[in-house]
């Protein structure tokens, strides 16, 4: 089992450390000069190549790349080429309040996709299966900002229950944010649950028409013994992965939804940065990506270890 959790850090941090280089040269490789727009047109040379000077632009990229890694192990990201903040901070602020769209959608979509995909595998070609299933694709195929701004129409506009836009700013309090969070972690919900539903539903078909799940049957336990003792933990095997992966997708789907209510949250300072070629803060928010994805998936690898018994006892088994 040890070596198993080594392995897998090991690749995770491997990585990570790609994922790091191929983010700084993407962003070293866009088009135009930092200095030239942050200054404008109209600057002298000087003046342009005393900022580029200032910004460390005149550098060579290794040393760049250097500078920016060792800071970043450190939490120190550079300084925003916008605001002249700390990267660091803003990005902190920011992901605290994504972090409050993302928990609800986490906990509804997760929940609500894998209760639905066992129904819709237990029910098997009858109507809950068809329904589950209908809506289920419905929700793969909508783009989430379509969901997002049909939400909108329904619950601002014809109901006005909720608020389409958010008024404040990255500062504002949990309980100012809260009465905005539903709807974009409803948008998000529909999306990310489409996918868990349709891998739950066929994890659990697989797994119901197992041997060991048929031998259960015929000792007589009942539909729910089997389904939670036996049938469940198998089945949640595949499914971890895609779960995985869609907790990992909210930080870029969560970009287009907050931009849809104004919401703000990470995906619109990388939309924000994004037009203003703020590189230091790019670079910091696609570095986060990279590591939300490793760490999903590193946590999907170790929950599946510790769900199935035949990765902990490979090893004593040779």
């Amino acid at each position: 089992m040890l070596s198993f959790i080594a392995r897998r850090t090991a690749a995770a941090v491997g990585t990570l450390f790609l994922s790091s280089v191929l983010v700084f040269l993407a962003v070293q490789a866009l088009p135009g000069d930092v200095a030239t727009q942050i200054l404008g047109k109209d600057a002298t040379p000087d003046a342009v190549a005393a900022l580029r000077e200032k910004l460390h632009l005149d550098r060579p990229a290794w040393e760049r790349y250097a500078d920016w890694v060792g800071g970043a192990l450190h939490g120190d990201f550079g300084t925003s080429l916008v605001t002249g903040g700390a990267v660091g901070g803003e990005v902190t602020t920011h992901l605290a309040n994504s972090a409050l769209i993302a928990l609800v959608t986490v906990l509804f979509a997760v929940t609500g996709s894998i209760v639905l995909g066992i129904l819709a595998g237990l029910h098997r070609d009858r109507w809950p299966d068809h329904l589950i299933s209908t809506v289920s694709l419905v929700g793969m195929s909508v783009p989430e900002f379509v969901v997002a701004t049909v939400l909108v129409l329904c619950f601002s506009v014809a109901l006005p229950w909720f608020p389409a836009v958010v008024l404040y700013g990255p500062d504002a309090t949990v309980g100012q944010l809260l009465p905005a969070v539903w709807l974009p972690a409803l948008a998000l919900a529909v999306v990310m649950a489409a996918y868990i539903v349709r891998m739950a539903r066929t994890s659990v078909i697989d797994v119901m028409a197992t041997e060991y799940v048929t031998t259960a049957r015929l000792k007589g336990l009942s539909t729910w013994r089997v389904v939670t003792r036996h049938a469940l933990p198998s089945a949640l095997l595949p499914t971890l992965h895609v779960i995985a992966l869609n907790v990992a997708w909210l930080v870029g789907g969560v970009a287009v939804v907050e931009n849809v209510f104004n919401y703000p949250g990470i995906g619109k300072l990388m939309l924000s940065s994004v037009q203003n070629r703020d590189l230091p803060t790019i670079q910091a928010i696609a570095l986060l990506s990279a590591v939300v994805y490793v760490v999903c998936n590193l946590a999907a690898d170790l929950a599946t270890m510790a769900l199935d018994p035949r990765l902990r006892t490979r090893g004593r088994t040779r």
